[in-house]
């Protein structure tokens, strides 16, 4: 298995030294991020439009699956706030049945990724754009729970951004004091517990606790888990697979790629950010086969999309985990509260879980690039600003697309700007002694071109550019390519519809010092056949010598 698609999660490594002193901190760890773990699946699962034991369910088997299959040592897996409005968005749409089949899709696409080592390709994607899409998100997280957090009287909040504002706004005169007085102290509670009680009981438990006990004891005219969900079951669901065919597949193809992109990238920012805290390496196609594997098992249970939790990787690493077995145990701590303490469950305020998942949404949000946006390029900003604009106008797949298009064509611009193709002379000369024309003697009818940069299609038409301000072309054209590092195929066109319209005139094309990856991409398309070898030259004496020759014979 291993040659064949190199599996090999890190927990297997772990294991060989493993110590009690490292099942000892890992058991604090894992039993801290449960605790966190759970306010936060609850809260995930209700914003995604689903109860909010689908949240735990997820927590407690992806977090078990990615910890023991996956390519980091201290990754949390389970579901995160950047999901929230893309599953809302397909919950509300094609119905709870389709929002599993699509979370299979998204697995299936995570594991052919990992097993096709396409791990690393995530890495290309700019960071504009990623964190455009997650103050995109952000923004969208906040908006959803404004109306539990105020207790506004609604039967639903729009997915649309713009009919969803219109709707709070609608509604705003039908908020609940109660209910808002009792979602600010929670999130005042989570914003100012001191930060050196936080490792060991954060302050979103405190919270979670302090109003589900004063709800229980007061009895507070407060909308509640049970009131509107029934409370938590005790326990797994059976499993349950939903019915697949051709035209769901079809269907739901598109957020079902969306999901997956998003898991890909944020399962891989998480073990960035794990490998700088403990100074490990991951593997990023083992940590998406992870990824896939877990999101094929969890819509079987109820659960819905997961991926790597970045906030609760944190914790786990400051609360001392050390090793796949605190993200284990965190996913079996889980387990525990659902099976003795989910009776409780219902006695939890959803303006609390509201006040939860706002906080979130204030740290998830990337609010300090408004600030650098007059600092970096305006091409950047420009992604930046249309990706965060459409994340929250139109969706998260167009702002990814469009983003991606932006910044592709961004850098195939700079690309070409960086490419310069000039006629060389004693004035323009900036090659050291073997490669310059100083001190040589140039023929005539010969004229030497340089090419500096990648040779690109969007800087192919340069080289055209160049030539066409000749008044009468050359009978030898020498084009110098030494610093040419790179060339694709419109590029290669461009020399070949050269070399024809010279050979047409009766006239020769020589290049001079061509580099290894543009040399090899020639002789593979056949074009130093077409030129002629003694025509392709390691540097200028030896392609003027050529010319010369091509000079005296008449060639």
């Amino acid at each position: 298995m291993k040659a064949a698609f190199g599996f090999r999660p890190k927990l297997l490594d772990t294991l060989k030294h493993y110590t009690w002193a490292d099942f000892h901190a890992d058991l604090v760890a894992g039993v801290t991020v449960g605790i966190v773990a759970l306010p936060l699946a609850m809260a995930f699962a209700i914003a995604s439009g689903v109860p909010p034991q689908a949240g735990i369910f997820t927590a407690v088997i992806a977090g078990m699956l990615i910890s023991g299959l996956g390519g980091t040592k201290v990754s949390i897996g389970g579901p995160t706030g950047a999901f929230i409005v893309i599953l809302y968005g397909i919950h509300a749409r094609y119905g709870p049945e389709k929002l599993a089949i699509c979370t299979l899709i998204a697995g299936g696409l995570l594991l052919v990724m990992g097993l096709a080592r396409l791990g690393t390709m995530i890495k290309y994607i700019p960071y504009p754009v990623t964190a455009g899409f997650t103050s995109g998100i952000a923004v969208l997280i906040f908006t959803t729970q404004i109306k539990d957090f105020c207790g506004l009287s609604m039967d639903r909040v729009p997915s649309d951004f713009i009919e969803k504002m219109k709707s709070l706004f609608e509604h705003a005169g039908t908020f609940q004091w109660p209910t808002l007085l009792l979602a600010a102290v929670s999130l005042g509670v989570i914003k100012l517990w001191p930060a050196r009680w936080h490792r060991r009981v954060p302050g979103s438990v405190i919270a979670l606790v302090g109003a589900t006990a004063a709800v229980a004891v007061f009895h507070l005219p407060l909308e509640t888990i049970g009131s509107k969900f029934g409370g938590i079951p005790q326990g797994l669901p059976m499993p349950h697979l939903p019915a697949i065919s051709w035209d769901s597949l079809h269907e739901l193809f598109a957020p079902a790629l969306t999901i997956a992109l998003l898991a890909a990238i944020e399962s891989l920012l998480c073990a960035v950010v794990a490998d700088g805290m403990i100074d490990d390496q991951h593997d990023s196609n083992q940590e998406l086969i992870a990824q896939g594997i877990a999101n094929l098992v969890c819509p079987i249970f109820g659960g819905i999309a997961a991926t790597g939790a970045i906030a609760r990787t944190a914790t786990n690493i400051k609360c001392g985990g050390r090793t796949p077995i605190a993200g284990i145990t965190h996913s079996v701590t889980l387990l525990i509260i659902v099976l003795v303490a989910a009776p409780l469950a219902k006695f939890i305020p959803l303006a609390t879980l509201s006040a939860v998942l706002i906080n979130v949404a204030l740290n998830m949000g990337e609010w300090h690039n408004f600030r650098r946006l007059p600092k970096w390029p305006r091409g950047d900003s420009a992604v930046f600003l249309a990706t965060f604009g459409l994340t929250v106008i139109i969706d998260l797949t167009v702002a990814v697309e469009t983003g991606m298009v932006l910044a592709a064509v961004l850098f195939i611009k700079r690309v070409s700007e960086t490419t310069q193709i000039t006629a060389v002379d004693e004035s323009t000369e900036t090659e050291g002694p073997h490669h310059s024309i100083l001190g040589k003697e140039i023929p005539e009818g010969v004229m030497i071109y340089r090419i500096f940069g990648s040779f690109f299609f969007g800087a192919a038409d340069k080289l055209e550019g160049a030539l066409k301000g000749l008044k009468q072309e050359p009978a030898v054209l020498i084009l110098r390519m030494r610093k040419v590092l790179a060339m694709d195929a419109t590029g290669l066109n461009a020399l070949e519809d050269l070399y024809e319209r010279l050979r047409r005139h009766n006239k020769s094309l020589v290049l001079s010092g061509p580099h290894t990856q543009p040399f090899f991409m020639m002789e593979k398309a056949g074009f130093l056949d077409r030129l002629g070898r003694q025509n392709v030259c390691a540097d200028l004496d030896l392609a003027l010598s050529r010319a010369r020759e091509i000079l005296d014979r008449g060639d």
